[in-house]
């Protein structure tokens, strides 16, 4: 699920150097696993960040971690860090993941760090791309995102389709180096520990959106008395197979555009005119004729229905975007112009100049420069955390017997996002088996209160998955109910930010099972 926040897009930021403590390393006890002392023993070294368009406040530095941390030995990565400092007397740092999985944190926080400003009364305000995202160490498919996608056709063959995946499957392993096997959620909860103790806290404080709620979650189950003030918002799945977030998803957001088409169809811009049966009807039209017939992108490569789709996906996590959608649609409808729509979504019609990073022994793990992040890099993280989070590995013949079945669904789920949406069943065909970790530990976690935040309206992540995720959470999950629209909460909602901001700063919980109404999103 992407976060509303990844939209922003990719810049640089510098970062600065790491201190290693020469003496007086922590201990870190080894009777479960190696000494991991010489991680433990960081701290951040800040400087300001470099890189067109970075606020001149904020601030840059990393922390390594171990490529596998089953054995620390063999490699290290970098990890992009920034932060704004808190404004007064600071209680620590708060962590923010803007979710993803494949969301760049450091561009994140430098585009949209207004938001978060009141937190500085209490905190310094950190964020971090995490392994395998950002500039730290990127993992890249080259052209395997498009074989993923196309394989999915309709009328494609399964058997064709799975060969297909499993070859882009390879091309990303090729594309991406060492960290591809060790990019999951479990790795990168353990690699907030790690920074948890080179910001020098005794307990992670953290806010996560979307995926980083699943983050956030595993952490607490691995770390639970480690666990701070934590907030999860727009709440992530901890059980759904992929192929049932897939048909949920597509449902959520064939939800929002009917959503965005009633509120389109009241405008004379609207390019789909003003009968709102008619409009969402050309719309289904406008995917179904691009998908057979492609038109250039200013790249210069083809520009399919899949793209529009994956364009408009993007649009919809916020009703703020609904007039770029609006335009960017109209250029297509008058002129064929796709440049606004390729502004909204990254996917298929990248320049051909878009070469992905290819991770070798001299790169040893260390930051990337901004302008070599492969452009593909989000939907590449994307599928790869996500399969290494999922144990399910149907067999070739099991899918076939899946996607017959599945493809109906999914199309009554959303004769627009359907097709798209199919993409995740297939997406891990090929790729090692994921961990059954997040299934199987996370649940009845003893950590401290951890503040659940779920939107009735939202596309991504609908509320019965906060629900679902509180009961496996246990005592320590308290759900705050917004019944408004987008998906999370607390850039839309003022009496989301407000709970929100009272809990981390100052420790005040809302009762569980309080809401917010969809009138605290009036202009805010």
């Amino acid at each position: 699920m992407l976060s509303v926040h990844q939209r922003i897009a990719v810049v640089g930021a510098a970062t600065a150097t790491l201190t290693l403590l020469a003496a007086g390393l922590p201990t870190v006890a080894t009777a479960d696993g190696p000494d991991l002392s010489r991680f433990y023993g960081q701290k951040v070294t800040w400087a300001v960040c470099e890189g067109e368009g970075m606020p001149k406040d904020l601030q840059c530095g990393k922390i390594t971690v171990p490529l596998d941390y089953a054995r620390p030995g063999r490699g290290t990565l970098d990890l992009a860090l920034a932060r704004y400092r808190a404004t007064g007397r600071s209680r620590g740092s708060v962590v923010l993941n803007f979710g993803g999985p494949g969301g760049a944190g450091v561009p994140g926080l430098a585009a949209a760090g207004k938001d978060f400003m009141g937190l500085t009364n209490g905190y310094d305000v950190v964020t971090f791309d995490p392994r395998g995202v950002g500039r730290s160490s990127p993992v890249s498919c080259g052209d395997g995102v498009d074989e993923i996608f196309g394989a999915t056709a309709a009328g494609t063959d399964v058997q064709a389709a799975l060969k297909a995946v499993k070859k882009a499957a390879g091309t990303c392993a090729r594309n991406s180096g060492p960290v591809l096997p060790h990019i999951g959620t479990v790795d990168a909860a353990r690699d907030l520990d790690v920074m948890r103790q080179a910001l020098g806290d005794k307990k992670l404080n953290y806010l996560g959106f979307s995926y980083g709620t699943r983050l956030g979650a595993v952490y607490a189950a691995q770390f639970p008395k480690k666990t701070g003030r934590m907030v999860l918002d727009g709440v992530d799945t901890l059980t759904e197979p992929i192929t049932e977030q897939g048909r949920i998803g597509a449902a959520g957001q064939q939800t929002a555009l009917d959503d965005f088409v009633t509120w389109c169809v009241r405008n004379m811009a609207c390019p789909f005119g003003q009968d709102r049966r008619g409009a969402s009807e050309q719309v289904v039209q406008l995917v179904r004729s691009l998908d057979r017939d492609p038109v250039p992108s200013e790249y210069g490569q083809a520009f399919s229905g899949q793209d529009l789709v994956g364009a408009i996906s993007q649009a919809l996590y916020s009703k703020e975007m609904w007039p770029v959608l609006e335009q960017a649609l109209s250029l297509l409808v008058q002129d064929g112009d796709t440049h606004g729509l390729t502004q909204l979504y990254g996917g298929a019609s990248l320049p051909a100049t878009s070469t992905p990073v290819r991770q070798g022994p001299r790169q040893n793990g260390g930051l990337v420069d901004a302008e070599d992040v492969p452009l593909d890099n989000l939907p590449a993280a994307l599928m790869a955390v996500n399969c290494a989070d999922d144990p399910d590995r149907p067999s070739a013949g099991q899918v076939a017997e899946q996607v017959a079945g599945l493809r109906t669904a999914y199309e009554e789920a959303s004769p627009v996002f359907g097709q798209y949406r199919l993409a995740q069943v297939l997406m891990c065909y090929g790729r090692p088996k994921g961990t059954d970790y997040i299934r199987e530990k996370v649940r009845d976690v003893p950590a401290s209160k951890i503040l659940l935040v779920g939107t009735r309206g939202d596309p991504a992540t609908p509320y019965r998955w906060t629900v679902e995720t509180a009961k496996r959470l246990g005592s320590s999950a308290v759900v705050l109910d917004n019944k408004g629209d987008g998906h999370t909460g607390y850039a839309s909602s003022k009496c989301v930010h407000r709970k929100v901001d009272d809990y981390l700063l100052y420790g005040s919980l809302p009762a569980s099972g309080s809401s917010c109404g969809p009138q605290d999103t009036d202009g805010y």
